[in-house]
Formats: C-alpha cells, sequence, structure tokens
C-alpha cells in the first residue's frame, strides 16, 4: 500500500467520491454546511445526534462510493496530538479498493500553525510496511488530494517532513531486513551509498581497527566470518568550522550472545540489535536532506556476535582503544564494548560539543521502562534538559536514569580496569552505563539513549504499525532544530 498526496487549488466534483472535512471539538456542522449537499448535511447532523462526540473523527458512509470523513480539531493540540490524528485517519481509511480522498483545509479550525502539514507527516508515518520479502505485494493506493491554502504547508515545511519521513523509513528499513542480509558487510555498502546526499564518509575495516588497538570492538566481531568495521559520517553544514554534534551507534547486525549464548525463544529479534546504529545512519540522511545548518558527525560500530571457535570467551581480558583493559565475565554484554571504543575515538577525534550514543543496550531497561519510555543516562545537566524537551515535543519520551559513582563497584575487575557486567545483580541498565561513561576521557557532554524497549514493537504505536519504529531520528532531529541550529 502506498500514499500519494497532492496539493491543488480546487477539485471538481467528478474526483471528489470520498470528502475529508474539518470541525471543532463539538463537531459544529455549520463550519462544513457550505462544502456539501444540503442532504449530505442533514444525514450527517442527524447521525452526530446519536454518537459519541468525544471521538476524534466519524467515517459516513453515504453509499458504496462516496464516504464523508469528519474530523475534530480540539483545541489545545501539540503537534504530535496532531500528528496521531493524522495517523489515526489513516487507520480508519485503510481498507478496501484503492481509494481517493479530497482534504479540504478551509474547513479546519482554530489557530494552528501547519496543521495540514503535521496531519499528513502522521498518515505518511503510520502507513510504513515492511513488505520487501513478501511474494505477494498489496498494490493498493490511497491518493489525497489536499485543496484550500488554510493552513498548507510552505514548500519548506514541506521538504523539512519529507526527510524526516525518508530518515525514519530508512532506519526503520534497516532494522527490519534479516540477519542473512544486512551483516557488517552489506550494512557498511548501505552507508557509502549516501554519499550522494553530500555525507562524507570514512570506513575503517577489521586491519585499520586492529591498528588503531580497538581491541573491544574487534572481540565482539572475531567469532564471525562478516567483517568488523567502525563507520564515521560527516555532515558539515554550517558556514564555520565549528565543533560537531556527535551521535554514536551500537551496530550488532545480529547477536547469539555469543558463547553466553541467548534462549532460542526471540533470539530472532536479535536482528534489532543494531537499531541504535540506524537512528543515527537515519538521522544523518534526515539533516543531509533538509541541508541542516549544523555540523554533525555519526559513528556505527558494525559487528555480529557469533559462536565459532574463534568467538571471544568469557574470561577474556582485551584492551581498549583508551587503554583501558576489560575482562569479559559475559560475552552477551557486547553492547558495550562496541560502544567503549567507538565513544573513545569519536571523542578524541571529533572533539564533539556533545555525544550522545544510542543502544538496544540491556534487556534491564524494558524491566524498568517497559516500551513507553527509553533510558536516559547523562553527565550533563543541559543535555539531559533539552533531549526530555525534545522527547516530549515529538512523543519518543525519555526517562532520566541514575548515574553514580556508588555503582562503580559493581563493576571493577580483580585482574583488569573493569568487568563488562555486574555479577551481583541490579542496576543492570546503570551499571551499564557506568561502564560507558569510563570511556569519556575528556570530560565532554555526553547522553547514553538505551532504547531497547523502543526500536521496535510488536503490536505497533501510535505513528507505526509493528516492527521497526524508527526511534530517535525525530527525537534527535527536534534536539538539533531547537538547540543548535
Amino acid at each position: 500500500m502506498s500514499i500519494k498526496i497532492n496539493f491543488k487549488n480546487n477539485i471538481t466534483k467528478r474526483n471528489s467520491a470520498n470528502l475529508v472535512l474539518f470541525t471543532d471539538e463539538k463537531f459544529n456542522t455549520s463550519t462544513i454546511k457550505r462544502f456539501i449537499s444540503s442532504s449530505e448535511y442533514s444525514y450527517i447532523a442527524d447521525l452526530l445526534k446519536i454518537s459519541d462526540l468525544k471521538k476524534n473523527l466519524f467515517v459516513f458512509e453515504l453509499n458504496s462510493k462516496k464516504n464523508i470523513v469528519l474530523v475534530s480539531v480540539k483545541k489545545g493540540l501539540k503537534n504530535f496530538d496532531i500528528e496521531n490524528l493524522g495517523a489515526e485517519f489513516y487507520r480508519r481509511i485503510n481498507h478496501g479498493k484503492n481509494s481517493e480522498y479530497v482534504m479540504n483545509t478551509e474547513s479546519i479550525t482554530g489557530n494552528y500553525s501547519d496543521f495540514i502539514g503535521y496531519f499528513l507527516h502522521g498518515i505518511k508515518l503510520k502507513s510504513y510496511q515492511f513488505n520487501k520479502y513478501k511474494t505477494k505485494k498489496e498494490t493498493r493506493l490511497i491518493s489525497i488530494n489536499v485543496i484550500g491554502n488554510k493552513n498548507k504547508s510552505s514548500v519548506q515545511n514541506q521538504l523539512k517532513f519529507k526527510a524526516l519521513e525518508e530518515g525514519t523509513f530508512y532506519t526503520r528499513d534497516l532494522v527490519s531486513e534479516p540477519g542473512n542480509v544486512l551483516h557488517p558487510d552489506e550494512y557498511v555498502k548501505r552507508i557509502t551509498s549516501l554519499k550522494k546526499y553530500g555525507l562524507k564518509i570514512n570506513i575503517f575495516d577489521n586491519k585499520k581497527l586492529k591498528k588503531l588497538g580497538m581491541n573491544a570492538l574487534l572481540g565482539v566481531g572475531q567469532g564471525s566470518v562478516k567483517g568488523s568495521y567502525l563507520v564515521t559520517i560527516e555532515w558539515n553544514g554550517a558556514k564555520n568550522n565549528s565543533k560537531p554534534l556527535a551521535f554514536v551507534g551500537k551496530g550488532v547486525c545480529f547477536d547469539t550472545g555469543g558463547y553466553s549464548l541467548k534462549p532460542a525463544k526471540f533470539m530472532e529479534d536479535m536482528t534489532y540489535d543494531m537499531a541504535g546504529s540506524a537512528t543515527v545512519v537515519g538521522l544523518m540522511k534526515n539533516l543531509a536532506l533538509r541541508k541542516a545548518k549544523i555540523n554533525v558527525v555519526g559513528v556505527v560500530g558494525l559487528v555480529e556476535n557469533m559462536v565459532s571457535g574463534n568467538a571471544q570467551r568469557p574470561g577474556d581480558i582485551v584492551k581498549s582503544y583508551s587503554g583501558k583493559t576489560i575482562e569479559i565475565l559475559n560475552t552477551d554484554a557486547e553492547g558495550r564494548l562496541v560502544l567503549a571504543d567507538a565513544l573513545t575515538y569519536t571523542e578524541k577525534k571529533f572533539k564533539p560539543k556533545f555525544m550522545i550514543d544510542l543502544a538496544t543496550l540491556t534487556g534491564a531497561i524494558i524491566v524498568s521502562l517497559g516500551s513507553e519510555y527509553a533510558g536516559l543516562f547523562s553527565n550533563d545537566e543541559k543535555l539531559s534538559k533539552q533531549l526530555l524537551e525534545a522527547g516530549e515535543k515529538v512523543e519518543e519520551k525519555l526517562w532520566r536514569m541514575p548515574l553514580h559513582k556508588n555503582y562503580d563497584k559493581l563493576i571493577n575487575s580483580k585482574n583488569a580496569d573493569m568487568q563488562n557486567i555486574n555479577y551481583v545483580g541490579g542496576a543492570g541498565s546503570t551499571t551499564a552505563a557506568q561502564f560507558l561513561q569510563r570511556f569519556i576521557l575528556n570530560k565532554t557532554p555526553w547522553a547514553h539513549l538505551d532504547i531497547a524497549g523502543m526500536a521496535f514493537s510488536k503490536y505497533g504505536g501510535a505513528l507505526n504499525s509493528g516492527g521497526a519504529t524508527g526511534f530517535g531520528v525525530r527525537l534527535l532531529n527536534k534536539l538539533i532544530e531547537d538547540n543548535y541550529e
């Protein structure tokens, strides 16, 4: 199924089979009277008298060929409320044969800036499907003809929405790919293809990583026949040479757990363990497409955590890029090893204003927050506040979690500088974040987002239909828009 949106000055009656109109929160029909016939008006008015007016929208079937959709525009709607309203509209019309709708923006009530832009954005986000491997694909088309100039998106805003959609969809596509297709070697090729958008991309393969001393990252991937990589993606959109913002992503393309083998149940979901990196890649594509006026670098560590005769063992000790040594007590605590080297390299190489890493890092964060919030850990109050506010604005919510020196004793090792898990038990997400913090060497403002509960959804959410969510792209784009451009 695909969505086609056309902006038109007017529409003929011949093409207006299905009509979308907007009313106030009380479904006051006087505002729509001039757009429909007297018989249609009477029919709708009578039905509304016996309807639950707390609903957001109604679909009135006038005959087999014509529906009128009535959408309530309530007072005080935030932008994400409008997006959710668009998603609900899509859910209600997503059935039957190919459909054409005329959306009359002149009927919109209330004083909203770009109402229709956010409404259509919600429709597009909700409509995403990953059906690449289905032999019988749905070929339906929903065509929406937008008429009227009220609340019409400017050309600039339309481009921003399109860039954000493409960035989010690219993230969803990457996360949705099976592990036999999107292994590290293939992932690198797809990132490289983004050069055409003006992104500067550097690739560090096994040989280069070994020379740099990134043994924490390499150790995770050494059991795989596929390569391990660190990839940097730069967007230089500022006119000056200002320090970049840095985003770092965990890219474990498939995670068996290594010799600390995961249980068979739900192991297939571990193809999603690269979602943090996918968010970074999707964000960088979005920024390039909308020509963001900011310098940004994305860094992703790409590996497979497999079992083989060459795989890392519990009890191994590795020396990280920072020079610090790590005792591997559990090979399934691998994401933090990848991020450790990636964070230190990013800080040393790019000297960014701040670093934000994203990772499906711990199951413990799901125990704590479920699938409603991502966990936020940070060493900086200003950055934390900015992230929390951005999350609220796009409804990609974060919850601040603790960092404290008292947790450090739980990851101290007798045999190395630190161990990669807390064997005592408890505080699994916090001790993982404490581990990462040890690799921020120069006190750079830093935040860690544990998105394990948010990167994919079994049942679907407000703006997705299940599967990969693309969580983080809209959040980080909002952070940049509001604070750094």
